[in-house]
């Protein structure tokens, strides 16, 4: 192994919302896709997620890719219509056991902790290991659904952690005992709220993203998950002035 990949920063793309490409040991790996235009759709009587802005690229012009991470399949910022149109041209989807019986095709099941070996170009492998997540307020699991994050691995790679929607740095503390430190962190942030939990945190806020940062010890923080829905209540700036407070602006990669 050389100290340089080690240290090097792979690309990340954000696309808005929760989408990222991470080129990772030669794989191109994509998380949550949604790249339906603007519109409102009705989660529950009277509940509606609003995206506000179309995705920063069209599907069309991704190019191949190797998997895609799905945190979950059943919000429409997380999956959309365009999302689950591309989820047939994709060779592997890792998601939550019960999303990959919703989804069949070539969606498998990545429970918390199990792991699965991808092959890379140059007949290395990527381990993906499945991560808890938790998507609102303790006991939010029957309404809010399941969720999965990921941990990127390799012995020539430098370690990534996507969080999915999670809002707990509870489960970030258990993350961080078992990997970290990770070297980048993809965080899904946007302090998320909607009427179903009374405006609680279904996503870390961006003063929680900095905390997890530092707990996860990742020396690069790329955030997710902040602009273009209605309901995420924190962007761009909050971010930037909660990484500031915190001393971690040199870790903060915003796109």
């Amino acid at each position: 192994m050389s100290k340089q990949s080690l240290d090097e920063n792979f690309p990340i793309t954000v696309f808005g919302g929760p989408t990222a490409l991470i080129e990772y040991g030669g794989l191109r790996l994509l998380t949550d896709p949604s790249f339906d235009a603007p519109q409102a759709y009705e989660r529950a009587p009277g509940v509606f997620l609003e995206k506000t802005a179309p995705a920063a690229v069209d599907p069309a012009t991704l190019g191949p890719i190797d998997a895609v991470l799905l945190s979950h399949d059943e919000h429409p910022d997380n999956l959309d219509r365009s999302g689950r149109a591309l989820l047939a041209e994709v060779p592997l989807v890792l998601t939550t056991p019960s999303g990959a019986g919703r989804l069949g095709g070539t969606a498998r099941a990545l429970a918390p902790w199990t792991s699965v070996e991808l092959t890379r170009p140059d007949g290395g492998t990527v381990t993906v290991t499945g991560t808890p997540a938790l998507h609102g307020p303790e006991g939010c699991e029957p309404i809010s659904g399941e969720v999965v994050g990921f941990l990127l691995s390799a012995p020539d790679l430098p370690s990534v952690y996507i969080s999915g929607d999670n809002a707990s740095l509870d489960v970030v503390r258990e993350i961080a005992d078992r990997f970290g430190p990770v070297d980048t962190a993809v965080i899904f942030a946007g302090a998320a709220r909607t009427k179903l939990f009374d405006g609680a945190l279904l996503t870390l806020d961006s003063a929680l993203a900095a905390e997890a940062a530092v707990l996860l010890g990742a020396r690069r923080v790329v955030p997710v998950h902040f602009d273009s829905w209605a309901h995420f209540t924190e962007g761009r700036e909050e971010l930037r002035a909660a990484f500031e407070r915190a001393d971690l602006a040199d870790r903060l990669e915003l796109a």
